[in-house]
């Protein structure tokens, strides 16, 4: 099982760090990825972290070098840093597991509740 929280109302150039945190054993087993729906959009690959943290996969240009995704298998917890936050970055994010990496949110195994985040001006 698993529970996203930490999201909240962000200004636009801000940060927040969102946490995805999983009951069980197996955690470890699996790569953990972050996907967001931002209003009256599909859902969209964020990113993902590998088992033991050495890989890490980020969406696209736009993100890269603004969002920063690390994980404490210690404490069952993956975190999404997100800086210089956007009007664009809206949206409910949402935490998945898989055995696998993908950036397909379709076939996902595990999945969080949202939780929203809000950049405003």
């Amino acid at each position: 099982q698993l529970q996203a929280f930490g999201g909240g109302l962000a200004q636009v150039g801000g940060s927040l760090r969102l946490s995805c945190a999983a009951s069980g054993r197996a955690f470890n087993l699996y790569v953990i990825h972050w996907f967001r729906q931002p209003p009256g959009k599909e859902r969209e690959f964020v990113a993902a972290i590998s088992l033991d943290s050495s890989g890490t996969y980020i969406a696209d240009s736009s993100m890269k070098g603004r969002i920063t995704i690390s994980r404490d298998n210690a404490k069952n917890t993956v975190y999404l840093e997100m800086n210089s936050m956007k009007p664009e970055d809206t949206a409910v994010y949402y935490c998945a597991a898989r055995r696998t990496y993908t950036t397909n949110w379709e076939i996902m195994t595990y999945w969080g509740q949202g939780t929203q985040v809000t950049v405003s001006s």
